[in-house]
């Protein structure tokens, strides 16, 4: 289990998380980097904010209506 102390390694997890499970070992190291990592915490709420919101204009339909 590598524990990951690098931010771009942690943004990349937390970018293939949208998109994928995540390993067992994989969440241990993101979740110990996240409590020490306000940058990547920000960066993770941004990801989930945007992946939400698209969601909300897809059910709308690209017309608005």
């Amino acid at each position: 289990m590598k524990i990951l102390t690098n931010c771009k390694e942690v943004s990349e997890l937390l970018s293939q998380a949208q998109d994928r499970p995540l390993g067992l070992g994989e969440k241990f190291g993101l979740n110990l980097h996240l409590m020490m990592c306000n940058g990547c915490r920000n960066f993770g709420k941004q990801l989930d904010f945007i992946r939400a919101a698209m969601k909300r204009y897809l059910e709308r339909g690209v017309s608005g209506r």
